[in-house]
């Protein structure tokens, strides 16, 4: 169907036969279907024109979904786990016609299971896969199992009447987590903050209420409220799926839990913090299929990628990716590595921690408090025959010289660091007591970058900007007449937010000769800044600026991820 779907594209003028040939490319190393591939590389607008180019062809209605209101009666003709597994909703019911919304109509399986399950006739519409998904989330929300098992836990007083502290014994907490119920609702919520695509969850306690939210595309969303009475029983259940000590409440303590969702194996990261009123537990979703390992998926401007790829194929040397925490520096990483995973090449990864296991790669979690840290691993690494190591990150001195020593001895090295831009790098390597020398030598290419949330296209809308907004961009009048300026409304499938998805801005400082020279004659970081720019990298703010220009981005977004 994609190589159908893609002649039918360029045929259309849709696309052209350069853009089909560079995303069937990409397809065979992402494993991602042709249609979204096409809007990542910017073939195509959105899931909204695909959808509608494929409904005019085969004949079909299509539907914006964020447009209507959907009745929860029919809602219920089809169960949550069908419409999950085909990715279907149902619209209407005219007689015995059921209208159902389905990504791909071509799937005659899909329709004919529906069929029979419903006992309708089935009428298909087309909307784009991801508003099919979000439309799931809100309409059978309260249909998840998650309210029903809240309410067979529900007392008529759930509020705490005493002001003293009621701490439940190991034998009651031990009898309350093996509940049916209480199991079923601390699964439902995993399970769902998973289908949402949240990156953690946050259980928190507080004097007379208990708090859960999700952190999606970057930010906290609150959900519904948990039973107060249940915190003690809640919090114990998550401790006995990651193998904790249930009676220890004075410490902190950490641990890994492993779920399955369908066919795919998710770890979740467990962390669990003694607070006035109780136990906070944040869990890490560790989900692979939420990982973006593909360079060209990151969001890099093309002369960009090219530079990055061509660093990482040196034999020797250092790459360095610096930023915040939570700016995807090890997303970068992974990206990296996995390109250059091959039977014949040796890597090894110390981290801290490690995140995603990937096979052929030899990765190891740093424990400082048994003594092993980033600097003994990679002692011990040089005596594994290495031909790539990566360094989780660059804390201090001795870890720091032993991979600018390795980077120079015929190893590939990568790192990161905390620098609010590339230039500033260099510096923060001389201050940990590297000599220009060895920087100058070791360092191939620094690479500063941010994250960003994406407009949600199903609402995306033009906007008017302030002339002191344009001011704090550092665009002149003229640049800005020439550039639309775009922002979210707001709709279902964005969860009212404007925001749908996230992407990169990368500020990419290869070292070329006239660089390492400033490097070894100790220019400042303006001054290796301003020649690099002269060379044609992107500051991050240039490159903000250019995700404004193609409407991925919101001035406010881009302004305050890149107000250095």
């Amino acid at each position: 169907m994609s190589t159908e779907l893609g002649k039918m594209l360029v045929k259309a003028g849709k696309i052209t036969q350069d853009q089909l040939d560079k995303a069937l490319e990409l397809q065979k190393r992402a494993n991602s279907k042709l249609g979204d591939i096409l809007i990542e590389i910017g073939a195509l607008g959105g899931e909204e024109e695909l959808s509608e180019f494929v409904g005019k062809q085969l004949n079909i209605g299509t539907l914006r979904l964020s447009d209507i209101e959907l009745n929860p009666e029919v809602i219920k003709t089809i169960p949550l786990d069908i419409a999950r597994k085909f990715n279907v909703i149902p619209i209407t019911k005219l007689g015995k016609t059921l209208v159902v919304a389905i990504s791909d109509p071509n799937n005659i399986y899909v329709l004919d299971a529906i069929k029979f399950i419903t006992s309708c006739g089935i009428q298909p519409v087309i909307s784009p896969e991801k508003a099919i998904q979000k439309a799931i989330n809100t309409h059978y929300r309260d249909t998840s199992g998650i309210s029903e098992i809240l309410k067979g836990l529900e007392d008529e007083e759930l509020e705490v009447i005493e002001e003293k502290e009621d701490t439940p014994s190991e034998q009651d907490l031990q009898s309350q987590v093996q509940d049916k119920p209480l199991v079923k609702l601390v699964d439902g919520i995993i399970t769902d903050a998973i289908r949402r695509g949240s990156s953690d969850i946050h259980i928190e306690c507080y004097e007379k209420r208990i708090r859960v939210r999700y952190r999606i595309d970057g930010i906290l969303h609150e959900m519904a409220p948990l039973p107060f009475k249940y915190r003690a029983a809640i919090i114990s259940r998550v401790k006995i799926m990651a193998d904790l000590d249930i009676s220890e409440r004075r410490l902190p303590q950490d641990g890994r839990i492993k779920v399955k969702i369908g066919d795919r194996a998710i770890d979740i990261r467990l962390s669990i913090l003694p607070t006035i009123y109780g136990e906070k537990v944040v869990m890490r979703i560790l989900d692979p299929k939420s990982l973006m390992v593909d360079l060209t998926r990151l969001g890099f401007p093309e002369r960009g990628l090219g530079k990055f790829t061509k660093a990482i194929k040196l034999p020797y040397g250092m790459i360095l990716v610096t930023g915040p925490t939570g700016s995807g520096k090890t997303t970068t990483l992974y990206s990296a590595l996995k390109q250059l995973n091959s039977i014949d090449v040796n890597i090894l990864t110390a981290e801290d921690p490690v995140e995603f296991n990937f096979d052929g790669i030899n990765q190891v979690q740093v424990k400082s408090d048994i003594g092993r840290t980033f600097a003994t691993c990679l002692r011990s690494f040089l005596r594994q025959d290495p031909d790539i190591i990566m360094v989780g990150e660059i804390r201090d001195e001795e870890t720091a010289e032993i991979a600018i020593r390795a980077a120079l001895t015929g190893h590939l090295v990568f790192s990161t660091l905390h620098t609010n831009d590339a230039s500033s790098t260099i510096n923060r390597l001389v201050d940990m007591g590297i000599p220009h020398y060895l920087v100058a030598s070791a360092v191939r290419l620094i690479m500063a970058q941010r994250i960003v949330r994406k407009i949600c296209s199903a609402c995306k809308e033009e906007v008017k900007v302030l002339p002191a907004t344009i001011e704090m961009l550092g665009l002149s009048e003229e640049e800005a007449k020439k550039m639309k300026f775009f922002r979210g409304k707001g709709c279902s499938e964005c969860n009212n937010s404007g925001f749908s998805g996230r992407t990169g801005l990368f500020e990419v400082l290869p070292i070329i000769p006239e660089i390492e020279k400033m490097i070894l004659d100790g220019a400042s970081s303006q001054m290796i800044k301003e020649k690099a720019v002269e060379d044609g990298m992107l500051t991050l703010r240039d490159a903000g600026i250019e995700k404004i220009k193609a409407g991925i981005a919101t001035v406010e977004e881009v302004l305050a991820e890149t107000n250095l």
